[in-house]
């Protein structure tokens, strides 16, 4: 009886586990193919075939295939943060750290994805509560990376540290959307390095 009951509760525990490789499958796969076809229309039987999985299954884990692709939109852009960190590290003062990130930042190759996400988000409101996780997740480690390079080198911000990390995001998304909305102008054009504070010290530059 007992190795009945020890089955029963490791059957399910299996089957999370499956369906959590399920998702991360799927999720990158989509990633993937976002990124070697930037702007491009993805099937779900493309990502099911990238997966290795059916294509009843993205519904199945996500509901549809825009909630995918807001998962995967946020996934390619939090890989992209990662490397923009250590391009960050290489900075010899504030100045060029600025300069560096806000230059990495509009490079992107995930921006593309992730303004299509924020725009589903806004004509989709089923979908804005996944945006925002991931949204709060991007602005949480970008503000733990600078907290331990303000630590470390000694730099300051004219701004709390979680603001610091809010604004400079929503200024990099805000204007690539308005861009691939229409609006005039180019993102080059943007003054990314204007929205981040950190400088050197009380007078730095």
């Amino acid at each position: 009886m007992e190795k009945k009951r020890t089955e029963a509760r490791s059957a399910p525990a299996g089957s999370r586990d499956r369906g959590r490789a399920t998702r991360r499958r799927l999720i990158e796969a989509t990633a993937r193919l976002c990124k070697e076809r930037p702007g491009a229309e993805v099937s779900v039987a493309e990502i099911a075939n990238a997966a290795g999985v059916f294509p009843n299954q993205v519904t199945y884990y996500f509901g549809s295939k825009d909630a995918l692709l807001v998962h995967a939109a946020f996934l390619g852009l939090l890989h992209d943060a990662r490397r923009i960190e250590r391009i960050g590290r290489q900075a010899p003062d504030a100045a060029a750290f600025r300069r560096n990130i806000a230059r990495a930042v509009l490079a992107m190759p995930s921006l593309p994805s992730v303004t299509r996400a924020l725009a589903a988000g806004i004509s989709k409101p089923e979908l804005a509560p996944v945006v925002d996780r991931h949204l709060q997740l991007l602005f949480r480690q970008s503000e733990r990376f600078v907290r331990q390079l303000v630590d470390s080198r000694g730099w300051k911000t004219r701004r709390p540290l979680n603001v610091e990390a809010r604004t400079f995001w929503s200024t990099a998304l805000g204007a690539v959307l308005l861009v691939r909305a229409g609006a005039h102008g180019r993102v080059a054009e943007l003054d990314l390095a204007g929205a981040l504070t950190i400088h050197d010290g009380p007078e730095g530059g």
